[in-house]
């Protein structure tokens, strides 16, 4: 897991240095990123997320292997304990004891196994509380963080935008302003061609 979150967090830094080596724009008010390179590095962030979940479900997966070979175990030593017990019955001289000693056998035998079922299914429940716990808040550390950057990006591309149409703007003025001054140029030294050159 902490394999997992080093990707995280080695990709949450490439993106900051992405962004620091972006090109200023009106004394470091707003910076230019590559798209490409931005969005290289969020696809990458988004495939990193899974693997915690998968390292979750594999502790639950566990949970049900444990409970398996508990099952195992408890199912071996009855067995194991029935063979014993029918081995003394007959060879023994003495069958009613070697019943009733069988009987406790058995009875322990049960009983040892139900408590090694129980503590196994207790540890399982416990490790799949603290994998779920742990992969959550890696999930929604990242997410928050992910819709922070694309909110970041949002605004900055707005503003961009904002500032190329307000330089469109500035150009199209200075254009008319400039073609407003050549028109009376034209029509201050031939009179008779003024009339071409009158703006619209």
């Amino acid at each position: 897991m902490n394999t997992q979150q080093d990707v995280i967090y080695g990709l949450m830094n490439e993106l900051e240095e992405a962004l620091d080596k972006g090109f200023p724009l009106l004394g470091y008010c707003f910076t230019v990123v590559k798209k490409d390179t931005v969005t290289n590095i969020l696809d990458k962030l988004y495939a990193a997320l899974p693997d915690e979940i998968k390292e979750a479900r594999a502790l639950l997966r566990r949970k049900d292997e444990l409970q398996y070979e508990a099952q195992q175990r408890a199912e071996k030593i009855i067995a194991d304990a029935q063979a014993e017990a029918n081995r003394l019955l007959s060879e023994s001289d003495l069958l009613r004891a070697v019943q009733r000693e069988a009987e406790k056998i058995k009875e322990q035998v049960i009983t040892d196994c139900e408590d090694i079922k129980r503590k196994a299914l207790d540890d399982a429940d416990s490790v799949r509380v603290q994998a779920s716990d742990e992969a959550e808040r890696i999930k929604d550390g990242a997410t928050v963080y992910a819709e922070q950057v694309l909110v970041s990006l949002e605004q900055n591309l707005a503003q961009l935008q904002e500032i190329v149409k307000n330089g469109q703007l500035n150009l199209e003025r200075r254009r008319a302003e400039a073609e407003g001054q050549t028109t009376g140029i034209y029509a201050n030294q031939r009179p008779e061609f003024a009339q071409d050159f009158r703006m619209n």
